[in-house]
């Protein structure tokens, strides 16, 4: 009995083990699996933030782009670039929506560079990027453009023949056919509160998840912010080298654009022509009429340019009523016939009230009359100051620059000023300067002008002269000076301050109030200048009475003669306002520069009393345009 006994217990006790082990088992499987679903979890977590990684390394670009302040194309190209490759889309592309004369039409203005649009454009022949693409209203450009929202299809072939009717059934079918992209999404773009365009994206999915549609939805906001920023980039970037009223470049730009076309022409030893204008009369409309038809006879002038000048060469506003336009490969001889077309144009436009404008107008050649770029524009300009001296409404080609010769002149005089030693300059830096005038450097003039003022005014800046000597002769221009005048002007602006040299520098320098006869003392300097430093000098007679009445007031209250308004030389008068707007402008022991607009108003002031009003206001024209 108790071996029955001791068996069943055996047997209980073997029942508990095995139902122990099953559910520990069943407790094993349970926790596998859901290790396994864990794991599955993990992996698609890992996934969504590997994605939601990619979606912000994206956006940090456009980020990045926007603190960069980087051209309008450079950003496009980049945006379609960084989501085509880390978001894993077959291909992306930007699409503005634009309209002419003819109507709405589309243009791709960026794409991604890959694969999938290599293959098309080589099936199409014509790629999209310069094709006109036709508007639709019914495809899903509109759709999304009308709804305001991302949309998606599955109609890749039907969407492309609406946009490129022109492309074969059969090319379309080729493109699909070979082609892993199942849909299109298209996220719509504003900017500035304008319907801009579409970003649109080539999917190997057909279903777009709500994820990823909030995604594309915050990357549209990023790319619409960086699109306008790079937007006004542009727009500044455009006003900064273009002039406002009448849309041709302005000053800076054309400066630049000649150094870069010197640098070809010398390369390629092909001459180009620089063709100079002048608005005839421009200030009898402006007294007659009114500066409104003032303006519009300058854009007259500016049109007729536009028309005529064909799509390499460059045109650009000096400045008030010149202009200039650069012809690229032309000699004399073409740019002749090319400046006599549009001084005919001009003739022939009929304008509202004022009825016709003339201009005269000067060419010279680069490599031809001259291979210093300087000299080419100094030449320019003479030529068309000839054509207005002999009538106006005429053109003048350039004589050689050998027949000009008030820069011989004034070298020659600053090397006997050297020479001679009638200024107290140390002999090794006298030496210096006379070598920097006799080597053939262009602005060795002006340099050496720059570096004598420097001498007893610490203070003064590099370069100026030569913005001097420009302003000075731009003015004189203005009331129309003879040639003859304007040159020995050139000369007295450079040499005007030269008695300077012999007064006290601790004087010169003082930075507090003179006293009547340390003031008595300074008046003397263009005394000094014209009768002990310049009248030994035989060719500039006709420049000393310049320099010596610079510092006579309009009203008589100036020195050294006390002349009164007409009784000043014009030229006096210009070295004058000239000479008192860069002291302004220019630091001084007892005071900082003013802002050019703070010069401006100092001058006003003394209108009609230290300077005559017309210059005053000729003057502030100058400085409006060049600021």
């Amino acid at each position: 009995m108790d071996f029955f006994k001791n068996l069943k217990d055996i047997y209980r006790k073997v029942s508990e083990v095995e139902d122990t082990i099953y559910h520990e088992k069943q407790d094993y499987l349970e926790i596998y699996e859901r290790n396994l679903e864990l794991e599955k979890e993990i992996e698609e977590r890992t996934k969504e933030l590997n994605i939601a990684n990619k979606r912000m390394l994206t956006l940090q670009h456009i980020w990045d782009m926007m603190n960069a302040s980087r051209p309008l194309q450079s950003v496009l190209e980049t945006i379609v670039n960084s989501i085509q490759g880390e978001l894993g889309y077959l291909h992306c592309n930007i699409i503005k929506k634009c309209k002419d004369e003819t109507g709405y039409y589309m243009t791709v203005l960026a794409q991604s560079n890959d694969i999938s649009i290599k293959r098309v454009e080589q099936l199409i022949k014509i790629p999209f990027q310069v094709r006109r693409l036709v508007y639709s209203s019914n495809n899903i450009y509109s759709e999304t453009e009308n709804k305001k929202e991302i949309c998606q299809t599955l109609d890749i072939g039907g969407t492309l023949k609406t946009v490129a009717p022109d492309v074969s059934d059969e090319t379309l079918k080729e493109i699909i056919d070979g082609s892993k992209a199942k849909s299109i999404i298209c996220i719509p773009l504003f900017t500035r509160n304008s319907y801009f365009g579409w970003f649109n994206v080539f999917s190997s999915r057909d279903e777009l998840s709500s994820g990823e549609t909030d995604f594309l939805t915050m990357f549209a906001q990023q790319i619409e912010m960086a699109i306008t920023i790079a937007d006004l980039f542009e727009s500044v970037k455009a006003q900064a080298v273009t002039d406002s009223l009448t849309g041709l470049y302005n000053r800076r730009y054309f400066e630049e654009y000649l150094k870069k076309e010197v640098t070809r022409a010398l390369r390629q030893k092909q001459p180009f022509s620089v063709i100079g204008l002048d608005l005839d009369h421009l200030k009898q409309i402006n007294d007659k009429y009114g500066h409104a038809y003032g303006d519009l006879a300058i854009k007259t002038v500016a049109e007729v340019l536009k028309k005529n000048a064909r799509s390499i060469d460059t045109a650009a506003r000096m400045g008030g009523e010149e202009f200039n336009l650069i012809l690229p490969g032309v000699d004399s001889k073409g740019a002749m016939i090319a400046a006599e077309r549009i001084r005919r144009a001009l003739e022939l436009e009929k304008l509202d009230t004022i009825d016709h404008v003339t201009a005269s107008v000067g060419v010279a050649t680069f490599l031809e009359h001259s291979d210093n770029i300087e000299d080419i524009m100094e030449l320019t300009d003479q030529a068309m100051y000839q054509s207005k001296r002999h009538g106006r409404n005429r053109v003048t080609l350039a004589k050689p620059i050998a027949e000009t010769s008030w820069q011989e002149i004034a070298i020659n005089t600053f090397i006997d000023i050297l020479s001679e030693h009638n200024i107290p300059i140390e002999k090794d830096k006298a030496n210096e300067f006379k070598n920097k005038l006799k080597n053939t450097e262009t602005d060795a003039l002006y340099t050496v002008a720059d570096m004598l003022t420097q001498v007893y005014n610490p203070l003064h800046h590099s370069g100026v002269m030569k913005s001097k000597v420009l302003l000075a002769v731009s003015l004189a221009k203005r009331f129309d000076l003879p040639k003859e005048d304007i040159d020995n002007l050139r000369i007295a602006m450079l040499l005007y301050d030269i008695g300077n040299l012999m007064l006290p520098q601790e004087l010169l320098q003082k930075s507090t109030p003179l006293t009547d006869e340390e003031r008595n003392h300074i008046q003397e300097h263009p005394i000094i200048a014209a009768r002990e430093i310049l009248k030994p000098i035989s060719d500039i007679q006709d420049i000393i009475p310049i320099i010596e009445h610079h510092h006579e007031n309009w009203d008589g209250t100036g020195y050294p003669e006390k002349l009164a308004k007409e009784e000043i030389p014009m030229t006096s008068q210009i070295i004058l306002i000239v000479d008192a707007y860069y002291a302004l402008i220019e630091p001084r022991t007892y005071r900082a520069e003013l802002t050019p607009s703070q010069a401006i108003e100092v001058i006003k002031q003394d209108s009609g009393k230290k300077w005559n009003s017309a210059l005053v206001q000729e003057f502030i024209t100058l400085i409006d345009i060049d600021s």
